[in-house]
């Protein structure tokens, strides 16, 4: 594969070496993959005899996994990849491209100190070209341009970091058995899922359970749901605005945004163990009510990772499942979604780091992740029945389907308000605080 020659995949699961068939996760040409889009990468790249350093925060079973991936991007070149990573990864991207010595490519979950890299010109843009790929094959591509671009050290903008592998939160989970025993349909506007909550407490139930409890984060649950209503009450542009403080936090549609988590979190009738326990609730737990016999509630709001604190031996998709948290039919803003994910991003410019971003823009390097486990892209490219499992699929779906992707605000904001005054903002709120009071609170603490 090192020799860039072009051939079909068939012809490349041939002439793949007995080095190369053991290293690779998947045999090329088997399966549901794009392995053309493996051949013509390979046969663009030969670059034989070079060495890539990717440092990213991926440890543990995620290292074992984005190395699969790695593998097929040294096989099609010719690289030797050497990937690393730290339990500190943020604080030590940090000092290695201030001391001169950075990684040829790195990897970060922050929006934010990527764009602080860019503004002091540590990390070097993708081009016209890749931002222009960005907005044809990503769904949704316009938000993905916008995640990846940030001002250089002259303040001009570009495109610095490339999207991928990528996190939904905007999920709701019920119980299927629990649906069907009430009569209950999935609801598919946020009208209806107003609709249906009022319907269960009609029914003599309790809709919602709801949880902010975190330890010294307690509190960061609800700043999910703020910014899922604000995706869903204003314009994606006000949202930006909004996480970069142009509008401030104690704007009426700031203040709107969090009455309309409290519709939800302050009704004694909505949520389990009424509103009072919504704070005192850790969010861990927050979900076993579902799973209640009776319910003590019928959904839950969460991102792709709750069913970790889901009962021993729930299988999701049979004992628990989720729909996309539904925008209103009314207002026209389109499917937005939240998430997070990671950025990949050029520290040390070189031929085999571009050869790395082309490589993404692969099916190939979607499918082969796809295809295991924890990875979502919103590749249209990538074939999504190379998902490993439904629950994946059905997940990835939501990307696809989204007219608008926008990042974690909390995450976007200065640490002393995404992860300080905005948490403990929610928890106030949620006693009975007055939202107008907690928001203007909350722009008060914003770094001057």
């Amino acid at each position: 594969m090192r020799s860039g020659f072009y051939a079909s995949a068939a012809a490349l699961a041939l002439l793949a070496g007995p080095a190369m068939a053991q290293n690779l996760k998947f045999p090329v040409g088997e399966g549901g993959f794009n392995w053309q889009s493996f051949a013509d990468f390979d046969a663009a790249h030969n670059l034989e005899g070079q060495t890539l350093t990717i440092f990213g925060p991926w440890r543990g079973e995620d290292q074992v996994l984005v190395e699969s991936v790695l593998a097929y991007f040294s096989a099609a070149t010719g690289v030797t990849v050497n990937y690393s990573s730290s339990e500190n990864y943020e604080q030590q991207i940090v000092i290695d491209t201030q001391a001169g010595s950075p990684p040829d490519i790195a990897v970060l979950p922050q929006p934010g100190l990527i764009g602080d890299l860019a503004s002091k010109g540590l990390i070097v843009p993708l081009g016209a070209e890749t931002e222009a790929w960005l907005a044809e094959n990503y769904a949704a591509g316009a938000s993905w341009v916008g995640l990846g671009t940030y001002n250089g050290r002259d303040g001009t903008p570009a495109l610095y970091a490339f999207p991928y592998k990528i996190d939904v939160k905007s999920l709701v989970w019920y119980v299927p058995e629990n649906f069907e025993d009430a009569g209950y349909e999935v609801p598919t506007t946020m009208e209806e899922l107003k609709a249906l909550t009022d319907q269960i407490v009609a029914d003599g139930g309790t809709p919602w359970c709801i949880g902010l409890g975190s330890g010294g984060a307690t509190g960061w649950p609800a700043t999910d749901w703020v910014e899922d209503m604000m995706l869903r009450t204003q314009p994606p542009e006000v949202y930006d605005q909004w996480v970069s403080n142009a509008l401030p936090f104690d704007a009426p549609e700031v203040v709107a945004a969090i009455e309309e988590f409290g519709y939800f979190a302050r009704n004694d009738a909505y949520v389990a163990g009424g509103a009072g326990a919504v704070a005192a609730t850790d969010f861990r737990d927050s979900p076993k009510g579902m799973f209640a016999s009776p319910p003590a509630c019928y959904m839950h709001r969460q991102a792709s990772f709750i069913p970790s604190f889901f009962p021993d031996g729930t299988v999701v998709g049979q004992d628990a499942d989720f729909f996309y948290f539904p925008a209103y039919e009314g207002k026209d803003l389109g499917q937005p979604v939240l998430g997070a994910g990671t950025l990949a991003f050029i520290t040390k410019d070189g031929e085999a780091a571009r050869a790395f971003i082309e490589f993404l823009k692969t099916p190939i390097a979607h499918e082969v992740w796809m295809a295991q486990s924890g990875f979502l892209t919103p590749f249209k490219g990538a074939n999504p029945d190379t998902y490993g499992s439904p629950t994946l699929k059905k997940l990835g779906e939501i990307l696809l389907n989204a007219t608008t992707f926008r990042f974690d605000g909390s995450d976007l904001m200065p640490g002393a308000v995404g992860a300080g005054s905005f948490w403990t903002g929610m928890v106030d709120y949620t006693g009975g605080k007055d939202a107008a009071a907690v928001a203007a609170g909350i722009q008060a603490s914003w770094p001057k």
